[in-house]
């Protein structure tokens, strides 16, 4: 049995979290069950990114103490990831002063050690909603960043604590265009790569304490500043399996064999990230998967707009397998995808209540009808390779349209062998054809298993010896 370790990004915990966290968090899980039933010992983390900035000024404007604030927000985060059927083995806060801030003052330390961390003054525009500096051509017509456009850039002005970015360019280029640390989908490594043809700048990865009011990790040896939040959010992926505080724990699992994120900190990942785990001599990540947004009405999601969708309601209304199946099944991960409602209620009639529901309850009372027991369970396995190669490519959607034809294939069969009529005039006939379908329906519900845990369950103990089903997959949605 191989480990296989998967992160999800480290969301901030500002606010509630909104679709786009669960569309994340859902995709990791994904990842994480089907690499369990390829029987690998698999490890998926997250957690809170609670040292940042912007937390602080949220706090300060909900007039909460700081602590309070982000141990609140970031058990909503936890608590909606339970809700999508999402197990993480790891929940990992930033603002865990044993382990976490020892973690992060070591990777600190062995930067320094290898001559990559001065000070110095510093002018520039900073992003508290990205937390970072931007040059005057990364921006747009509006001097805004394009990944919060409406926001204010805050012109900085301090003394701060520097990495040595530009060390690293030649080896960043190596290690993304040999595939050492490999990016999905090809154009965003593209694209990482094309940032990596202009001369890297170093990056500032410290705060004064009065700009940071005081909270974060706190530099070594200089009490007046505190580690920049990149430098500290990034290092939960090793801070959560014991860098720093358990050596043993660390080497089983380190490094990750994948980084799940959105497309607005790939910069952060791919590029920074592999830069100070080479500065500390550590080893590097082997691949990062990087997924599109969200869109409502076609716009971005965002707060001054007031589009911002929270999961939990729909949770409540539809079931976490019908939201698990929409952000799955009808968006392309590589591709910005608009949500709406309207869809999902559209989608949970079509696929899920008329769909799959439907094939499960006619099945299930054609084996009632016929007193069908179930003395043989055939061992299912997903040995299909078209759905695997999908699975491992990240294109789930592509995997569920598979599942989704066989369920339409089963549908047929059932309409062209007419079983029910077959009870009478052909009983042995009737079982072959009933062996047949529970067979088929069993290994939809293995099929379904990554994506709709839930509901794989719910089939599987449906067609259990004596067959019964006391009310439907999917209720109808008035």
């Amino acid at each position: 049995m191989s480990k296989f370790y998967i992160t999800n990004a480290i969301p901030y915990v500002n606010a509630k979290p909104h679709i786009g966290h669960a569309l994340e968090f859902v995709q990791s899980d994904v990842i994480a069950r089907y690499r369990k039933i390829q029987g690998d010992n698999v490890l998926l983390l997250s957690g809170g990114d609670e040292n940042a900035l912007k937390n602080v000024q949220a706090a300060e404007k909900a007039g909460v103490p700081i602590q309070e604030f982000v141990d609140k927000n970031t058990e909503l985060f936890h608590n909606l990831s339970k809700h999508l059927s999402v197990s993480f083995d790891v929940w990992q806060k930033g603002s865990d002063k044993k382990n976490h801030y020892a973690a992060t003052q070591k990777l600190w330390e062995l930067c320094n050690k290898a001559g990559d961390i001065y000070k110095k003054a510093y002018k520039g525009l900073y992003c508290v909603g990205c937390e970072m500096f931007y040059s005057e051509d990364e921006l747009d017509e509006n001097r805004e960043c394009f990944e919060h456009p409406g926001k204010r850039l805050d012109e900085v002005e301090e003394e701060n604590y520097f990495f040595r970015l530009s060390k690293y360019q030649n080896q960043l280029i190596d290690l993304l265009s040999s595939g050492k640390y490999q990016i999905v989908p090809e154009f965003r490594k593209n694209e990482m790569l094309s940032f990596l043809k202009n001369p890297l700048e170093d990056i500032s990865i410290s705060r004064s304490n009065e700009r940071a009011k005081n909270w974060g990790v706190p530099v070594p040896n200089d009490a007046s500043q505190r580690i920049y939040v990149w430098f500290d959010g990034l290092n939960i992926y090793q801070s959560g399996i014991g860098f720093g505080w358990n050596q043993a724990e660390y080497k089983k699992w380190w490094p990750a064999d994948i980084h799940v994120i959105g497309k607005g900190i790939a910069r952060f990942h791919a590029i920074y990230w592999p830069a100070f785990l080479l500065s500390a001599n550590l080893a590097l990540p082997k691949k990062l998967f990087i997924h599109e947004y969200f869109t409502v009405n076609g716009k971005k999601m965002s707060k001054t707009i007031g589009n911002v969708i929270d999961p939990e309601i729909l949770i409540q209304k539809y079931g976490t397998d019908a939201l698990r199946y929409y952000f799955l099944a009808k968006f392309s991960p590589f591709s910005d995808g608009d949500f709406s409602e309207e869809k999902l209620q559209s989608i949970y009639t079509s696929d899920l209540s008329n769909g799959l529901g439907n094939l499960v309850s006619r099945i299930a009372k054609l084996c009632e009808n016929a007193s069908f027991d179930i003395t043989d369970h055939s061992k299912h396995s997903i040995d299909n390779d078209t759905y695997t190669k999908a699975i491992e490519e990240f294109k789930f959607n592509e995997a569920l349209s598979i599942v989704w034809n066989k369920i339409a294939d089963t549908d047929k069969y059932i309409n062209k062998e007419q079983p029910w009529s077959l009870i009478k005039s052909n009983p042995n006939r009737s079982k072959e054809v009933l062996a047949h379908l529970v067979d088929q329906i069993e290994e939809i519900a293995v099929l379904l298993s990554p994506f709709l845990p839930n509901t794989s369950e719910k089939i599987l103990s449906i067609f259990h010896e004596k067959v019964k089903l006391d009310k439907p997959l999917f209720p109808r949605i008035s």
